[in-house]
């Protein structure tokens, strides 16, 4: 019989897909969000934001407790590691995005993680089971957003992750937690008014709560499920249920099991290859190029030089901060990733210090940058490209554009490179050793037969003692 509700539909997808529906290319390109996800995650652990929040979350206690990444002498319950270590992976901006614009891992990962390490050692998770219940959670985020054509683009309103991300981290903790279809529906329905985060806490501490809010909320809706709480069987199916987020939205009941594919096999993902915006690595990688115009001996020349800086870059109001002056605004400032590219010849992690977003050369170099928006250069990460003119002092005007940058779908990060991004991100917390081991457990996790080996790795050694602030 043909189901009527697109809430069934997706309901009935989560309950049914197994392992025999996942593909090769599937396994393959889920390994490779994995891996990155851990990685910016450990090194999301350094920052102010991740202390904030886990100290916060030290006030909860359970009988159930996982890990906190790299922290052995902080456990919490399942829910808040979930959170935690959700906020440590968005902390630099620096997790996989996806298009439809969302960070679809950073909601998922951390949930499977929490609920393999808390939950009864029988029967044991595998890897297989892992990446199904990861790709599940994955999938029903990119399901949602192409019910609507507001998704296509840069977002405007609403954070994607706090919207899909939080009923991808419930699909998953359902698959995982192997709810029948209709508590599946259930936590569907009460994920959904979890769900949602404003686009104006975009480019300060409050962003990388999205993501471990999704990840959290989701896996509250299914415990909440499990305990018999019942929503609207109907929520994805309205308006006024999850279509209040986007404006034409229009869902569609979801093909059977016997019929699905992947949209992960169709949409490959993008790595960073520095934590900040994605939008601006179309600028560093047109920046790199321009500067070889200006360099005399290795060095840019005087930034007294230089007349104007024009970026033609697509009209995205929340990554346009003319003077930023925190990481969290440089992360999201085309004119900032622009001018210290030019200044540096590339972008790092330490590039959004304090100390450099305020050098003297590069606040000179602020004052001459200017935008313009071509109409054929649209704000979605599949089409945009950006375009950058300097003009020296002399007249001489040097123009370089990118339309692809490497990390993108369309021109993927190699293994080796993908490999040698988490060995540096991860090797802030964790011993080398380590870190090889974690790159092979990843590597063969379909032959993984328990995901503990997996978590055992994710400890890390005793950080050093810090000053906290109590509550």
């Amino acid at each position: 019989m043909a189901l009527k509700s697109v809430t069934e539909s997706f309901a009935k997808v989560i309950h049914g897909l197994s392992v025999g529906h996942l593909t090769d290319q599937v396994i393959q390109r889920s390994k490779r969000m994995i891996l990155d996800t851990l990685g910016v995650g450990f090194l999301g652990t350094s920052t102010e934001v991740f202390h904030k929040v886990s100290e916060y979350s030290k006030i909860y206690s359970s009988n159930m407790s996982s890990t906190v990444w790299g922290r052995p002498d902080l456990r919490l319950p399942p829910t808040y590691a979930a959170f935690v270590n959700g906020v440590a992976i968005h902390s630099m901006d620096f997790d996989d995005t996806w298009h439809p614009a969302t960070h679809p891992s950073g909601a998922v990962l951390p949930v499977l993680m929490a609920l393999s390490e808390a939950l009864p050692p029988s029967p044991k998770f595998s890897g297989l089971d892992l990446l199904l219940a990861f790709n599940v959670g994955i999938e029903v985020q990119g399901r949602l957003m192409h019910f609507s054509k507001e998704a296509n683009d840069i977002p405007k309103r609403f954070h994607p992750p706090s919207v899909v991300g939080t009923l991808g981290s419930a699909a998953a903790a359902s698959k995982i937690l192997g709810l029948s279809m209709t508590k599946c529906q259930e936590a569907l329905a009460i994920a959904v008014s979890h769900a949602g985060a404003p686009m104006a806490n975009a480019a300060t501490q409050t962003k990388p709560l999205h993501i471990g809010n999704a990840a959290r909320h989701g896996l509250e809706a299914v415990f909440l499920a499990m305990l018999g709480l019942q929503g609207n069987k109907r929520v994805l199916d309205l308006e006024t249920g999850f279509g209040a987020f986007y404006t034409n939205y229009s869902p569609k009941v979801l093909p059977n099991l016997d019929s699905h594919t992947w949209l992960l096999d169709q949409q490959d993902v993008a790595f960073k290859r520095f934590p900040a915006h994605l939008a601006t690595h179309w600028v560093a990688d047109a920046a790199v190029s321009v500067r070889k115009h200006l360099v005399t001996d290795r060095a840019l020349l005087p930034v007294d030089h230089i007349e104007r800086i024009v970026l033609r870059i697509p009209e995205v109001q929340y990554v346009n901060r003319p003077f930023p002056d925190s990481e969290h605004e440089a992360r999201h400032s085309f004119q900032y990733v622009a001018c210290t590219t030019l200044l540096d010849g590339g972008i790092t992690v330490p590039s959004f210090y304090e100390r450099q977003i305020h050098r003297p050369q590069v606040r000179e170099l602020l004052g001459k940058v200017e935008l313009e928006h071509p109409q054929d250069n649209l704000p979605s990460f599949n089409t945009l490209y950006c375009e950058i003119s300097v003009t020296l002092k002399d007249g001489a005007t040097f123009t370089e554009r990118a339309d692809t940058f490497y990390g993108h779908w369309r021109k993927p990060l190699s293994q080796e490179d993908l490999q040698e991004k988490f060995r540096a991100n991860a090797s802030r917390m964790l011993s080398c050793d380590t870190v090889e081991r974690l790159i092979e457990r990843v590597e063969s996790l379909e032959d993984l037969e328990d995901c503990s080996v997996l978590i055992a790795l994710l400890k890390g050694p005793s950080p050093p003692k810090m000053m906290s602030k109590s509550i």
